[in-house]
């Protein structure tokens, strides 16, 4: 496992994180299969794990916490998030602190997300939305600090909504925050233009989520590929999409070189950018963690690979998924989200 700097908060974090929204609530999830898949990716090497409440109501956590507990002498690096009040994904231009994120309201969940782990104080606590506009108003910024001075927290951070990287920049120019949690991957590669220039400058730590693209970068998916009622791939994934997606990722197959495989080929292009401290796909299955783990091993693409791989970058429609629609399902998918 290769390890990297977590900006200014000179943390050694493995480059290869855990992302583990689907072993909260996911259709399939098995908690002992779960457990399985995180201690082996201790084992290898991993330390740097992201949950948040709203992944299965505290049960994501709750699997994180026990397995720190059988692994208290490892330094794990564990970070999670607040909701937001008003449970909108994304949050909405309009919304207001008071609506999203009153101080109040933070500090709860922070309590909640402490007794879940069951730890005194979290590596990093992250707002599950951003609104650049929240900037003025103060109390947001000094609650955050609030919880820095009581020892709650160690660091905080941002998560970016989905296609909206720039939606981030004030904040991270602005000083506040030690990481910001952005969607990056060889089709969204969107973060390159404003955010990761402002981190560089302001030494902030950047978390690439959604490294596969929720799967198509896999290469699993077909023209037949379904999920199960209620889960959100169906809409991301739509009958007009899913064509353009295949047609999309069968255009990187002639790239594939020297044995590596599509999701190899993915996480590497994200591990050869240093802009990027850690990405974290999803594991639940103990082969997924041994696959993606052994990318981290691997040495960064050649530059000709990654300027050609530049030139599938996907830029999307904001309005995709439908954002009625992708609330919907997530209300339905996530309960209490």
């Amino acid at each position: 496992m290769n390890y990297r700097r977590f900006g200014r908060t000179g943390w050694q974090v493995s480059d290869i994180g855990y992302g583990m929204w689907g072993m909260g609530a996911w259709t399939g999830s098995d908690d002992a299969e779960s457990l399985a898949a995180l201690q082996r990716s201790i084992d290898l090497g991993c330390n740097f794990f992201d949950t948040a409440w709203v992944y299965g109501n505290g049960h994501s956590e709750k699997l994180l916490g026990e397995v720190l507990r059988k692994n208290s002498g490892k330094k794990l690096y564990v970070a999670t998030k607040v909701p937001p009040k008003n449970r909108e994904w994304p949050a909405r231009a309009s919304a207001t602190v008071d609506e999203s994120y009153p101080p109040a309201h933070i500090e709860e969940y922070v309590g909640k997300s402490l007794q879940n782990l069951g730890l005194d104080s979290i590596d990093l606590i992250q707002l599950h939305t951003w609104q650049d506009s929240w900037l003025s108003d103060a109390r947001l910024i000094a609650a955050l600090e609030k919880l820095k001075t009581a020892g709650k927290v160690r660091a905080v951070g941002i998560s970016l909504n989905r296609w909206e990287p720039f939606n981030g920049v004030n904040a991270v120019r602005a000083g506040i925050v030690d990481s910001v949690q952005a969607v990056y991957n060889i089709f969204d590669q969107n973060p390159e233009d404003e955010l990761f220039p402002a981190c560089r400058e302001k030494d902030v730590a950047v978390i690439a989520r959604v490294p596969f693209d929720e799967g198509s970068l896999t290469g699993t998916l077909t023209l037949d590929s379904k999920w199960p009622q209620g889960d959100w791939r169906n809409i991301y994934f739509s009958a007009a999409k899913l064509p353009e997606t295949l047609a999309r990722v069968d255009a990187l197959k002639p790239l594939l070189r020297d044995g590596i495989t599509l999701p190899e080929l993915a996480l590497r292009f994200i591990l050869s950018n240093s802009d990027v401290a850690t990405t974290i796909p999803g594991m639940r299955k103990i082969h997924n963690v041994e696959a993606n783990i052994a990318a981290s091993g691997k040495a960064a693409l050649p530059a000709d690979l990654v300027a050609e791989l530049r030139k599938h970058r996907w830029v999307r429609d904001l309005h995709y998924p439908p954002q009625n629609k992708l609330k919907e399902l997530i209300k339905r998918f996530l309960p209490g989200r």
